[in-house]
């Protein structure tokens, strides 16, 4: 379930919820009650990356591996380690 963020227009509090997808966006100000709370936009807080990963995915081209062209395990380029971790 994702986390919405949400800022209140009266008392200007910003809150956090996690909410499935279709959830009714809330409305209700937990600080100070009032019906003032508004969904903020925001952008995601992850980055794939990894074997299978391409950063040109769903656009035309060339593709680019971000982990390397070792794949997914093995190697110094796996995990931003440099190979100096017991992944390796």
């Amino acid at each position: 379930m994702p986390i919405y963020e949400y800022q209140c227009n009266a008392c200007g509090h910003q809150h956090e919820a996690l909410q499935k997808l279709g959830a009714e966006p809330l409305v209700t100000c937990p600080a100070c009650n009032q019906d003032e709370l508004k969904k903020k936009i925001s952008a995601a807080g992850f980055r794939l990356k990894g074997g299978g990963w391409y950063e040109t995915d769903f656009k035309s081209g060339n593709k680019k591996n971000v982990a390397g062209d070792s794949g997914a395990g093995g190697g110094t380029s796996g995990g931003g380690c440099a190979g100096s971790c017991a992944c390796h």
